[in-house]
């Protein structure tokens, strides 16, 4: 049986929100089992909020706003942007209980993709809880449409991701990728296959964004930008697929949303954040569709003999 886990110590680090444009330091701290990943706004509690009221869980029927990003709320009024690449490393490294404090309304958006969270994880280490680990488990396929949109969950023995994509302009055209991870593990082909992969955007869109009140964070250090067909970054992607393995990042974090692993097949043709909650409240709306679990399978996913669990088109 696997156990729950959560973090040996806590570790902080400060960074800019994307969206909000603000300097925010963060501490990922050990919580108790049974917890979940939680957010704790602690410039709210220096203000006279208390715990309950600046605390946000990581659920799906706490997400109040889809826009570019996954945003968090509670009853209160607190809110917390941009959860998912952060989301996404925690389920990655097999996270189950964590709170999350935050001096400001967004999690910084370091270099634009998981693997600074992964490499906090990593420096504080993962210690294991006596309590069983839950997972759930997708009975039938649940399915959301919109135009040429879709995402679906079905059946599967495994937690698996495959994401299409297409845009027009020549940086991307159509890209089509797949992930397979371990159910709670610290998984190794997370941090391998779609980890480094950054956040993307267009440089026409970004006065329209701002205009919003997006993207005020934006900048060639923590997302690739594409003109036209061209990518703006000095350096270029960091794979020749990197958008479609950051459309997956942010669906193994949107994904994660669920409350603990999800053992099923995601496929998303254009997915996007949206989509994803829409997804996850058509689930937990089918009481059929699902069953929650504790036991997970006595065989490990992979041992040295298998082939990668990974294979990014």
């Amino acid at each position: 049986m696997s156990r729950q886990t959560t973090l040996k110590a806590p570790i902080n680090c400060t960074g800019t929100g994307l969206h909000s444009g603000q300097r925010v330091n963060m501490t990922l701290a050990p919580a108790p089992a049974g917890t979940g990943i939680v957010f704790r706004r602690t410039d709210l509690v220096a203000k006279g909020a208390t715990d309950e009221q600046a605390t946000i869980p990581a659920r799906w029927d706490q997400v109040v706003d889809t826009r570019l990003c996954t945003v968090v709320g509670n009853a209160y009024g607190a809110q917390v942007g941009t959860v998912e690449h952060l989301m996404s490393a925690l389920r990655g490294c097999g996270i189950d209980n964590l709170r999350v404090d935050l001096d400001g309304p967004e999690v910084p958006i370091m270099d634009g993709s998981a693997a600074p969270f992964v490499f906090l994880v990593e420096c504080a280490g993962r210690a294991v809880q006596t309590a069983p680990r839950r997972h759930l488990r997708i009975l039938r396929e649940v399915r959301v449409e919109a135009g040429d949109k879709s995402v679906a969950l079905m059946p599967a023995p495994v937690s698996s991701f495959r994401v299409e994509i297409d845009f027009s302009t020549a940086a991307i055209r159509r890209q089509e990728g797949a992930l397979r991870l371990g159910i709670g593990e610290d998984d190794r082909t997370f941090k391998a296959e779609v980890a480094r992969a950054r956040t993307f955007g267009f440089l026409h869109e970004v006065d329209m964004m701002r205009k919003a009140g997006l993207a005020r964070g934006g900048s060639l250090e923590n997302a690739v930008v594409i003109d036209g067909d061209r990518i703006v970054n000095e350096g270029g992607l960091r794979f020749g697929d990197e958008f479609v393995r950051h459309k997956i990042l942010d669906a193994v974090g949107d994904l994660y949303m669920a409350g603990a692993p999800i053992i099923g097949h995601f496929h998303g043709v254009r997915p996007g954040h949206e989509m994803n909650n829409r997804l996850l409240r058509a689930l937990f709306a089918d009481v059929g569709a699902f069953r929650w679990e504790e036991t997970v399978p006595a065989r490990p996913l992979w041992d040295d003999e298998d082939e990668p669990l990974a294979a990014i088109a």
